[in-house]
């Protein structure tokens, strides 16, 4: 541990040999947390490359619970939706929200999160407040998919190594310091799927996560930093401002660009405009997106979002019919119905 941090102090980075070599040790209950604090601030000082991020990433999947979704019968690319966090703003669950039209839409959606954390209602609380068991086992998992195309792989379950690092974390969060934890909760999701929608806290990770997505195999991977219109960030496609897109995957270049709502017809919004509340108003509002009672800024918002992950798996040929796409299966009550299904299946 000591010849790792001195490594990092001297501003090198870990090759591949010694990310196993430090994941390990970070993950091991008889390394004293000073040591990992250590590890993790010099890591961070120095800058963590994509290279690093994801053999991180692969080292740290290596003690998950797999899930097994090869056992299960199901069709169509699977997809995970979901952002860093970080925000501030309080918007309700919008990638929640966005994963049952993109299920009605013909995804599979092996969605992976955890409580609240940043925010007042994490994906875990809003789903748990509609009646859905977010600590189901891998064959519960699967049953969801099977289902309703629809699952929800809670982290603390199919993470139980990281029980090692509560401490250091909470160390190192008190005292105001980044760490690699704070980028990689949505590059973790065991499943390992096929395509992935990510919403990062800062746009100059749009591209860093791009890369990062790619070296860990995902087909298609469209990496996602929004803004408000007083320059704020959006860990979303974002109604409130422009949006950074950066797209890679096996078979393409990484490709950049710039996107605004009234690209495809929809009018900016406000912030308080999108702003949710706790679980139980986060759930109403979901609720109401799905049933066609909400039919304003907070749905446009999931239609931006869901259009994108339709897009980002291939299930249509661009963002603007993926909008149109997600938009039908709300309408036409796909999307409700996906929500219903993981509602009898996950209890």
């Amino acid at each position: 541990m000591d010849a790792l941090i001195r490594h990092l102090e001297e501003g090198k980075d870990l090759d591949p040999r010694e990310i196993p070599v430090a994941a390990s040790m970070l993950l091991d209950e008889s390394v004293e947390d000073d040591k990992k604090a250590q590890l993790l601030q010099a890591l961070s000082a120095k800058g963590e490359t994509p290279e690093e991020i994801a053999g991180f990433v692969e080292s740290f999947l290596e003690h998950a619970v797999d899930p097994h979704v090869g056992l299960a019968e199901i069709e169509g690319p699977t997809i995970d939706v979901c952002g860093t966090g970080g925000d501030k703003l309080d918007l309700f669950n919008v990638s929640t929200t966005a994963m049952f039209p993109v299920a009605a839409a013909g995804g599979v959606v092996v969605k992976h999160g955890n409580r609240g954390i940043t925010s007042k209602s994490g994906g875990a609380d809003v789903l748990e407040a509609l009646g859905v068991r977010i600590d189901l086992p891998p064959e519960g998992f699967r049953r969801c998919l099977e289902k309703a195309g629809v699952g929800f792989l809670f982290a603390p379950a199919y993470h139980p190594a990281f029980k090692a690092i509560v401490g250091v974390r909470k160390q190192l969060a008190t005292k105001g310091i980044r760490t690699i934890f704070n980028l990689i909760g949505p590059l973790l999701n065991p499943a390992k799927p096929q395509c992935q929608l990510v919403g990062v806290f800062s746009r100059e990770l749009c591209p860093a996560f791009a890369e990062i997505l790619q070296r860990l195999g995902r087909e298609s991977a469209w990496v996602v930093h929004g803004t408000t219109g007083d320059g704020r960030s959006v860990d979303e496609v974002s109604l409130l401002g422009s949006t950074r897109v950066c797209k890679s995957g096996s078979m393409q270049e990484q490709v950049d660009e710039e996107i605004r709502p009234r690209d495809f017809g929809m009018h900016h919004a406000e912030v308080p405009e999108l702003q949710g509340g706790d679980a139980v108003a986060n759930a109403a509002i979901l609720e109401n997106i799905l049933c066609g009672k909400e039919t304003g800024p907070k749905r446009d918002m999931v239609l931006l979002n869901a259009g994108a992950a339709i897009a980002c798996c291939g299930l249509a040929d661009d963002l603007g019919d993926g909008i149109e796409l997600a938009r039908t299966v709300i309408d036409d009550g796909s999307a409700l119905d996906r929500l219903r299904a993981l509602q009898a299946a996950a209890r």
